[in-house]
């Protein structure tokens, strides 16, 4: 751990006296994350004399963080400052005109992972529009890339495929802050209706792109229920994949996306398999467990209350880990293990397109393509990307 304790953008506006906010009334996009030493962001907004909540927007997983993966959220009111409430994980997915009346800002603060599919950044880049429909500025309050600013992988989104989990043309891990992907966004167009967005980004102070998560000297609070630590959220990047298969991407287990599995999986073999090829920054140990329905994190995940045979993965060494590669290589492994009855569903195809942001990566995963071979497949689209994104950084 750094000697250095890395300041998010909501603890610099903080430290200003909500300076860049000053007269106006502010729609806040939190969720429990959004914290500037022990307090959030709300209750400092609101105990400040000089600017006002007008309204709460909430994005997947709630305004406080306590709401199931995919869980469709209501409107009310918070309790604390009388601010309505509005979800952005439901039937609406930005803020709607009647939501911004009188509001002169829109501020996000999320704690993002750094992989595409993560549907923060997403609510982001909607949200943009709205501020711009409303003619108000968009004010990001920056934090830390978890898995730091400099690795980039996976493939950059095909144009055929975009959703709530592929909204951008950028590679799963694209190694970029938020407010670095949301000038992104504005300069390269990818969200319509932006191009006069008053964009501003209150900056980090003593963050740098080759910082990982344990250099910020910042807590780890789990950014959904799934990602309970660093380390899950560092593997996420490529374990997710396993969400589009009838395998177990360690929901109703004590680490998820760190422990993966089957019923018919044999572990010990897959286990050889990879001590043989010995992939950087990780190690791996065969085991079993029985997921179970957890509240709050997955009420109903894969193979509940059945015993599947796991592969626990271990960080090592994080900044060594490639986890995109790393998920996918795992993923044809296994499938090359199953038996003939667990092949012909195993992949839900159209889910792992839109995840991995390829239509052509089934056909890789049957063909047993591995982890260097991915890696080669994405290069050439890595290099364009990191010269495309290179005008909007932000940090060293």
């Amino acid at each position: 751990r750094s000697a250095t304790v890395v300041h998010t953008g909501a603890d610099v506006l903080v430290a200003s006296g909500f300076e860049a906010l000053d007269g106006m009334q502010g729609g806040l996009i939190v969720n429990h994350t959004s914290r500037s030493g022990e307090n959030h962001l709300i209750d400092l907004m609101d105990a400040a004399p000089n600017v006002e909540v007008g309204a709460l927007f909430g994005p997947e997983h709630g305004i406080r963080g306590d709401e199931d993966a995919g869980a469709v959220i209501d409107d009310g009111v918070d309790d604390a400052t009388g601010a309505p409430v509005y979800s952005l994980y439901g039937s609406v997915r930005r803020p709607t005109p009647d939501m911004m009346q009188g509001l002169d800002a829109l501020i996000f603060d999320i704690q993002d992972v750094g992989s595409r599919f993560y549907t923060f950044i997403s609510t982001m880049g909607l949200s943009m529009q709205s501020a711009a429909e409303a003619g108000v500025p968009f004010v990001v309050l920056d934090r830390p890339n978890p898995l730091g600013g400099v690795r980039m992988e996976g493939f950059v989104r095909d144009s055929s495929l975009v959703s709530f989990v592929s909204q951008y043309p950028i590679p799963v891990r694209h190694g970029l802050t938020v407010g670095e992907l949301a000038q992104m966004i504005r300069g390269e167009g990818w969200i319509p209706g932006i191009e006069e967005l008053d964009l501003r980004v209150i900056q980090m102070s003593d963050w740098n792109r080759d910082m990982m998560w344990p250099e910020t000297g910042l807590e780890w609070i789990p950014t959904s229920p799934n990602l309970p630590t660093f380390e899950s959220a560092l593997i996420y990047a490529g374990t997710c994949f396993i969400e589009a298969t009838t395998a177990s991407e360690g929901r109703g287990t004590p680490l998820p996306f760190l422990t993966i599995g089957a019923p018919w999986l044999d572990t010990e073999a897959l286990v050889n398999d990879l001590d043989q090829w010995e992939p950087e920054g990780v190690s791996f140990k065969a085991g079993s467990i029985t997921p179970i329905s957890i509240p709050g994190a997955s009420t109903n995940p894969k193979w509940k209350d059945a015993a599947i045979q796991t592969l626990q993965i271990k960080v090592i060494q994080p900044d060594s880990v490639h986890a995109v590669s790393l998920g996918l290589d795992l993923v044809a492994r296994m499938y090359a293990l199953a038996p003939d009855s667990a092949k012909a569903d195993f992949f839900n195809e159209r889910w792992m397109a839109l995840l991995s942001g390829s239509t052509q990566t089934v056909d890789l995963l049957k063909g047993g393509m591995d982890q260097s071979a991915f890696e080669w497949t994405w290069r050439d689209d890595i290099e364009r990307f990191a010269a495309l994104r290179t005008s909007y950084l932000l940090y060293d």
